[in-house]
């Protein structure tokens, strides 16, 4: 393969790459390793459509003045993810601000910042935030065009709901698909081109480890996703007040209040769930537990009032593991890293994976047997009728 072949090799898979990044964190609701600002109130820093890349705050480490981070906002566009910059650590949370902007976002009414907020810290290096030029300006143009397509489809189907920034990434997705799909149908069923080059792949025949590789791929994906989307940042209410009712969740400032938290595992393999207190005045017990297949566990959750009156907003983090492991290996590969434990449960699902399959079937390379595509479809469809009704 020449040079330039690799390029652009290299190229396409880039571009796939942002695409996918781009669409996974439009269904997600925050960006996956990249992320874009769609105003002003960042500028000079970032201008206008300019596109960065987006550390998850998973891995992203402690959060300090002067980061850039992107946090899910309780008043601010109207409770939308939002990219500023942290200018203050107080014992209440962040106080943030846009570059642009002549006043905090606190002083615009939006309550500090708390960790469960934060989804993503802006990859800066020696204090400057790396910026992708117009990478946000492409997407919201696509993103324009795909509205006005959904709304003259709407308009000819006699669809009358809007549609939401989560249906439009998932619209793009189907289509995708969907011409993946054409594209694979007409490149079985269309004419056939005559080979003009001599193939040393054989015919019929997939290599066992490119097979392995793909189960594994699938396996994978799923545990991840099992691990990784039922798990969060749960918020609590509280009220600090000189008139308590009987909710739990108003009291007397500097009292603590106890809460009863339903944990349910709706799959089919027990899960190891671990609590993580993100923001101060809120404890839990126990701090972790395994709930079995299908079932659900209890523990229990404190909140304390601080002794000024006014609404606080208590976060609670959430983990899941497949239990795979001991649930004590996982808690403490957990108090390492998240990530760790994920690797962990990951590496046992390939190692048990690939152990049974060379038990059964060996590693030899896989052979199956094809119609030919000089056989019409019509003859091929036929062929499958008349061997049914036999069989019948």
């Amino acid at each position: 393969m020449t040079a330039a072949a690799l390029a652009k090799r290299g190229f396409g898979f880039v571009l796939a790459l942002v695409v996918v990044l781009l669409l996974v964190g439009q269904l997600l609701g925050q960006p996956i390793l990249l992320g874009y600002v769609a105003s002003g109130s960042m500028e000079p820093t970032m201008d206008t459509g300019d596109g960065f890349i987006a550390i998850p705050s998973i891995v992203s480490g402690d959060v300090e003045e002067g980061d850039v981070i992107v946090f899910q906002a309780r008043e601010l566009h109207g409770g939308s993810l939002t990219t500023h910059r942290v200018v203050d650590t107080t014992d209440e949370g962040y106080v943030t601000k846009g570059d642009a902007n002549p006043f905090t976002d606190q002083d615009g009414g939006e309550p500090p910042v708390q960790d469960g907020q934060i989804v993503a810290k802006a990859l800066q290096i020696r204090g400057v935030v790396v910026t992708i030029p117009y990478l946000g300006t492409s997407v919201m143009a696509i993103q324009g065009f795909a509205e006005r397509g959904y709304g003259t489809i709407a308009t000819i189907v006699g669809v009358t709901t809007t549609p939401s920034s989560n249906g439009l990434g998932a619209m793009l997705v189907a289509i995708g698909v969907a011409f993946l799909g054409f594209a694979t149908l007409f490149e079985r069923l269309g004419p056939a081109r005559r080979e003009t080059t001599r193939r040393r792949s054989r015919e019929n025949v997939i290599a066992f480890w490119t097979a392995l590789g793909l189960v594994l791929l699938v396996f994978v994906t799923f545990a991840t996703a099992a691990m990784v989307v039922p798990s969060g940042t749960y918020e609590y209410e509280l009220v600090s007040t000189e008139s308590p009712t009987n909710d739990p969740q108003i009291v007397t400032p500097g009292a603590t209040t106890e809460l009863t938290r339903s944990v349910h595992n709706a799959g089919y393999v027990p899960v190891t769930i671990v609590h993580e207190s993100e923001s101060s005045g809120i404890g839990v017990d126990p701090r972790w537990q395994t709930v079995g297949i299908r079932d659900r566990g209890e523990t229990s959750v404190w909140l304390t009032a601080p002794e000024e009156t006014g609404k606080y907003t208590r976060h609670l983090g959430e983990y899941r593991y497949l239990a795979v492991l001991p649930p004590v290996a996982l808690v403490w590969l957990h108090d390492l890293h998240p990530l760790a434990a994920i690797a962990a449960v990951n590496g046992v699902i390939v190692a048990t994976t690939v152990s049974l399959v060379l038990l059964i079937f060996g590693s030899g390379d896989i052979r199956f047997r094809s119609p030919g595509h000089h056989v019409p479809l019509s003859t091929r469809l036929e062929r499958r009728l008349r061997k049914w009704l036999n069989d019948r």
